[in-house]
């Protein structure tokens, strides 16, 4: 194992709040994108998602999944090669993970693989010893891969650099391409019936930090998953229009919920309400393309 690299990463939360299985995923996820790098994975596809704003932006949230769309649509897309690429990496750094693609039980465009690992083994790996006795000995920590093999047809992409463990650069989206496919995210997603939280914490940031959306990449979500008719465009009257009547149909205290234990200090989500979310997307900004 490279004790040296790995004891960085750690040394890197030592004045974070943050809970030991969370340390142990980001680490975790950030050598599984360099394992994909080696591999020419991010010739073919992009990094998105809550993940990658915590990766490459600095969202203060914790993320668990590796989100990821092919550049271009590939229904033979096979994802073997990187998935081999991600548990050489892992094992390199000491983490002697199960890295293996899901058999689909349904038709979809999204391939999905786990990396999976016994909870004790990896505290074992990285040096903790007295917390690793604290562990029940059938307890996992399990990062899930997915890919979009049948993306949208319009999205921009560049380059971000990644610093750990150690610096490497991978392609993800445009920050208005990802605002996009989080709004879709927000006014689509079918999450077991349940609200996901982490979705409107999200558009929190991307406002706060004046991120203009991607319009035309949310009308090619949009048209994909026939939520607009291809003869039909998506104006901010129309986006606002749907944004709010989503907010008034929100659970808040569902929402708050499920983002309790992916932020450290939970009362940030007092505030969270339709009122408070009606009076932010006010400040939305749309990117002007003209």
């Amino acid at each position: 194992m490279n004790d040296s690299i790995v004891k960085k990463m750690v040394n890197r939360y030592q004045n974070s709040k943050i809970s030991e299985q969370t340390k142990i995923r980001e680490i975790l996820q950030q050598t599984a994108l360099l394992g994909l790098k080696r591999q020419g994975f991010f010739e073919k596809a992009a990094f998105y998602g809550g993940t990658a704003l915590r990766i490459l932006y600095g969202l203060d949230r914790f993320s668990e999944d590796l989100d990821f769309t092919l550049l271009q649509p590939d229904p033979a897309f096979d994802f073997t090669p990187f998935l081999d690429g991600v548990r050489k990496e892992l094992a390199a750094f000491g983490f002697e993970m199960e890295v293996a693609q899901k058999i689909k039980t349904m038709e979809t465009s999204v391939i999905s693989a786990f990396m999976k690992m016994n909870t004790i083994k990896l505290y074992l790996a990285i040096g903790e010893e007295k917390k690793s006795k604290s562990i029940n000995h059938n307890e996992t920590i399990q990062i899930k891969l997915e890919v979009d093999i049948d993306p949208p047809s319009y999205f921009r992409v560049e380059e971000h650099i990644v610093l750990n463990p150690t610096s490497f650069y991978v392609s993800t989206l445009h920050r208005s391409d990802l605002f996009a496919g989080k709004m879709h995210a927000i006014l689509y997603r079918a999450w077991k019936g349940r609200v996901k939280g982490r979705d409107w914490y999200d558009l929190i940031w991307y406002i706060k930090n004046n991120v203009p959306l991607g319009l035309r990449y949310l009308e090619e979500c949009m048209r994909q998953t026939k939520n607009l008719e291809s003869n039909k465009s998506l104006t901010r009257d129309r986006l606002m229009e749907m944004l709010r009547s989503k907010i008034q149909g929100i659970d808040w205290e569902s929402a708050k919920a499920d983002m309790r234990s992916f932020i450290a200090d939970p009362e940030r989500l007092d505030i969270w309400s339709s009122q408070f979310f009606s009076d932010l997307i006010q400040h939305l900004l749309i990117e002007d393309l003209t």
